[in-house]
């Protein structure tokens, strides 16, 4: 018999194959990953007060004319209307009878706008009321050297008054998008004024400036101050600043949450890594997450649910831009800290200051960098939502832009948390033993106390709306 040829023959095995050599040696192993974990800058950026009672009190002067929560229409099978309530909301007419109002709320008119299209030109005489029941209104005037001025944007909830004062001013006013308007015309207005002749004594009655109490722009109760220059003998008159009546009180919220581990497992598979302890660290994760979440969203504290009216703003085309992000600032000019916003919304902005050739600068905080605008941080923070999908070319949705200043000594946004509880594992954050269970189940208990309290409304502005998936195409 013929011996094999070379090609025919087995192949002969040189060393121990890596199959092999893996069934004796270990591999190195990683904890689990978790893709949901972020940096949660939100909650690193914050200063954080001590509340030792379970309650934070924020007290502050009297406020004699609150901020306005805007005309809040309702809404009749399906519509908007206008009625008395609504009309409360117009701080002319804040303090008339509601039959007075009732009457006048019969004689607006609705009217719908397309985007682009004029609801009123400058050349006309200012003589309506009207308020905004959906879209976006932008107001301008001629400058004295013939530049357009932007005198406003107003969007729902918004009014614009060229009738009550009866001054004339010389304004264009025109849709940025599908907008419904209710309109009170100067003639309708006229006929109520003949008919109820009470109506015109009340507008033209003195207003009144609370008793002998004197109002700043913030609405608080104010010091009556004297400026003098000579030698005379002057009267400086005193005065006494009430503080608020009824402060605002923050009570800690809890986000919680159960692990459970059989004992077994846990004493024979604890190497190389403790199954508890990763089994905590999991927990915990998912807890801070969710801290953050409320942090932002909370419908009672959350920072996107406590933004006065005056600091809220809209984007003036959609897509947040360089003069959106300057019109921010110019709200809480007070020592801003940081801009928060969605990595999205920061791509947003980035393709716009690209696109106009100003690339804005970077910073390195906690070794990372950081986009800026005028020199302000801008952090990115995944729980500022992305709501549905605009009507861009290329989707995204919307979602806002937050600016804040923070600490008590600026009185500014503050986080609240309790350090010091029982089973304290990081500052505020307890893990209780619950027990074992009869099927060697145990359980821990894993508590994360806090809460935010925004200590004056100029502290925290936000820019709402804002478009994500607008692109400079260039072809």
């Amino acid at each position: 018999m013929a011996a094999p040829s070379s090609a025919e023959s087995p192949r002969v095995q040189q060393g121990v194959s890596v199959h092999g050599a893996r069934k004796l040696a270990h591999a190195t192993k990683t904890v689990a990953q978790i893709a949901a974990v972020t940096p949660r800058w939100a909650l690193r950026m914050l200063p954080w007060v001590s509340v030792e009672t379970g309650t934070y009190r924020v007290n502050r002067r009297r406020v004699l004319v609150p901020d306005e929560v805007g005309v809040r229409l309702p809404q009749l099978d399906g519509r908007a209307t206008v009625d008395a309530h609504a009309l409360r909301y117009v701080a002319p007419l804040r303090d008339f009878d509601e039959s007075l109002l009732q009457a006048m709320a019969r004689r607006f008119k609705g009217r719908t706008y397309e985007r682009g299209e004029t609801v009123l030109p400058e050349a006309q005489p200012g003589d309506e009321l009207f308020i905004v029941a959906s879209g976006k209104v932008e107001i301008t005037r001629t400058g004295p050297h013939g530049e357009t001025l932007q005198v406003g944007l107003l969007s729902e909830g918004d009014y614009f008054d060229m009738l009550l004062d009866g001054q004339q001013k010389p304004v264009h006013v025109r849709a940025l998008r599908p907008t419904q308007l209710f309109i009170l015309e100067k003639g309708p207005f006229e006929e109520l004024l003949n008919e109820v002749p009470q109506f015109r004594s009340l507008l033209n009655a003195p207003k009144s400036h609370h008793g002998k109490s004197v109002v700043n722009e913030h609405g608080e109760m104010d010091f009556t101050t004297t400026v003098h220059t000579g030698d005379g003998g002057v009267n400086v008159p005193g005065g006494l600043v009430d503080y608020d009546w009824d402060p605002r009180e923050y009570s800690l919220s809890v986000v919680q949450a159960i692990v459970q581990i059989r004992t077994p497992i846990a004493d024979l598979y604890n190497s190389p890594h403790d199954q508890l302890r990763e089994q905590m660290r999991q927990a915990i994760e998912s807890v801070k997450e969710r801290q953050e979440y409320e942090l932002i969203n909370n419908r009672e504290f959350g920072l996107l649910r406590n933004v006065a009216r005056s600091m809220r703003l809209t984007p003036r085309h959609g897509a947040p831009t360089p003069d959106d992000m300057d019109e921010l600032l110019s709200r809480v000019w007070k020592k801003p800290a940081f801009f928060l916003a969605h990595p999205k919304a920061i791509a947003a902005f980035g393709r716009e200051c690209t696109s106009r050739g100003v690339p804005p600068a970077t910073v390195q905080i906690f070794g990372s960098p950081f986009l800026t605008w005028r020199g302000v941080p801008i952090i990115p923070c995944d729980k500022l939502q992305v709501n549905g999908h605009s009507r861009s070319r290329n989707g995204g949705g919307t979602t806002s832009i937050l600016l804040m200043r923070v600490g008590e000594k600026e009185q500014g946004v503050v986080g609240l948390h309790q350090p010091g509880i029982p089973g304290e594992h990081l500052p505020s954050l307890s893990v209780r033993f619950m027990g074992i269970d009869h099927h060697s189940t145990a359980s821990y208990l894993v508590s994360q106390y806090f809460s935010a309290a925004v200590l004056t409304p100029d502290a925290l502005g936000v820019l709402e709306h804002v478009e994500v998936g607008y692109y400079h195409d260039k072809l």
